[in-house]
């Protein structure tokens, strides 16, 4: 299990109280806890929005949203109460950070729903969290009773007259509710499928009330900034990509872990001086930049900044922040099936694209893996790949097809050399052991 480690370009931010012993809540008080929550409490709702929306700092789960833009398209006023909802269902396959935060810093995620609130006239919160993370979801209901009992949550928090109450709620170990509109159908007690949009949450979303859905690691990044500012956040990182970012590093590389670095860092360097390179002698095949859902990169694109924008004009994304890297002794074939099989696993089953598209797909890549493919198989595995993006009532199917369509030309040879009924060429030479760990 990935842990945070420690590199000299590191910048703590998020992770700046991580093992100082924060989870309780005097010593995060100590540690400067709450103190932007109060500053929050004299500062006009515009003003909190436009400091987020200026920082730069976009949604950490993966879509990469401007945070402070998404926080203004809450209307004003409404007939229903408004919802602010922390997404802690963190299941993306190379991704091990919000649990981190919610070990080693569950107030700084507490003190980023609250200030979402404020900014947006909330005044209830939930704190969603991946049914497999048990022991954390403890931690947060002590973090969270903490904060009761000091009446820094419940009526008139700080004195401020204002009232704001925070709830836990447990997943039940589905990767589909990390799906924003899937996991305000779980959270109303339904089962966790997506809905169709529009309406988007931030006017019709939890119980039909305007809702703010943000990622863990996103609401642990405002207080930071309300205290020290928008401008000096946006600078930490690149143009329209403020901040820093917890990247898991995983797979074949010397010292795996949990390092914050600002956006924008060149993913080589992470790679080789972050991460120590590549163990065993191996040279680097492939790196998976943000989680399982993202297209591939070869060894021959590394040299790129890790950020949203970046990694969109070489066709991938940063998403979650997982990156895995993936050494020669690696066969792709049976790379995309382990991805392949964890997508079908996974679907929900609402949509038929998504739904037989994976299942096929999962059919197809282990027979070929097992040298009973075909070489039209390896077009149709592109094709139906490609006929499942963007006709899915939730980004699964795509999370399932970028990564495939991307090993399928980038690895066209690997699949060729599968054909005729010969046995997978890694196996056969014995140079291939264990696949990378994806989760």
């Amino acid at each position: 299990m990935a842990e945070l480690v420690s590199h000299p370009d590191e910048v703590r931010i998020v992770s700046r109280r991580f093992g100082q012993g924060a989870t309780n809540i005097d010593r995060y008080l100590e540690l400067e806890g709450y103190k932007a929550v109060q500053k929050a409490l004299t500062m006009q709702p515009e003003a909190i929005i436009n400091e987020v929306k200026n920082s730069g700092l976009r949604g950490r789960g993966g879509a990469g949203f401007n945070t402070g833009l998404k926080w203004s398209f809450v209307p004003k006023q409404s007939a229903k109460p408004k919802y602010i909802l922390c997404n802690g269902d963190e299941s993306e396959p190379g991704t091990c950070k919000d649990r981190l935060i919610f070990e080693q810093d569950p107030h700084s995620v507490i003190e980023g729903v609250i200030i979402a609130g404020l900014a947006v006239g909330a005044h209830v919160g939930y704190i969603y969290i991946r049914g497999e993370y048990r022991y954390l979801s403890e931690i947060m209901l002590r973090a969270i009773g903490d904060a009761y009992a000091r009446g820094l949550l419940g009526k008139n928090i700080f004195g401020s007259g204002y009232n704001f109450d925070i709830y836990w709620h447990g997943g039940a170990g589905a990767y589909e509710v990390g799906e924003e509109s899937a996991l305000m159908e779980s959270l109303e007690g339904k089962r966790g499928v997506p809905r169709i949009r529009p309406p988007f949450p931030a006017v019709v979303g939890l119980w039909g009330g305007p809702t703010v859905i943000n990622n863990a690691e996103t609401l642990a990044s405002v207080p930071p900034i309300i205290l020290q500012g928008a401008e000096w956040y946006a600078h930490l990182g690149t143009p329209k990509n403020g901040g820093t970012r917890l990247f898991c590093l995983a797979g074949h590389v010397a010292k795996p872990g949990v390092y914050e670095l600002p956006m924008g860092y060149n993913l080589r360097k992470m790679i080789y001086d972050v991460g120590g390179g590549i163990p065993n002698g191996r040279k680097l095949k492939a790196v998976v930049p943000g989680g399982s859902s993202c297209p591939l990169l070869t060894a021959e694109e590394i040299d790129v900044p890790m950020d949203f924008d970046s990694l969109m004009k070489i066709g991938s994304m940063l998403g979650s922040g997982g990156v895995v890297i993936v050494d020669d002794a690696t066969c792709m074939v049976k790379f995309a099936l382990r991805i392949m099989k964890f997508y079908q696993h996974e679907s929900c089953g609402w949509c038929i694209p998504c739904r037989e598209g994976t299942d096929w797909l999962k059919k197809t890549l282990t027979r070929f893996h097992l040298g009973a493919g075909l070489r039209k198989d390896i077009d149709n595995i592109q094709y139906l790949s490609e006929n499942m993006l963007g006709r899915t009532f939730c980004p699964l199917g795509d999370a399932a097809a970028l990564p495939t369509i991307s090993i399928v030309k980038k690895f066209r040879t690997e699949f060729e050399d599968h054909l005729d009924g010969r046995p997978c060429p890694f196996l056969k030479s014995g140079a291939i052991v264990e696949l990378p760990v994806l989760a």
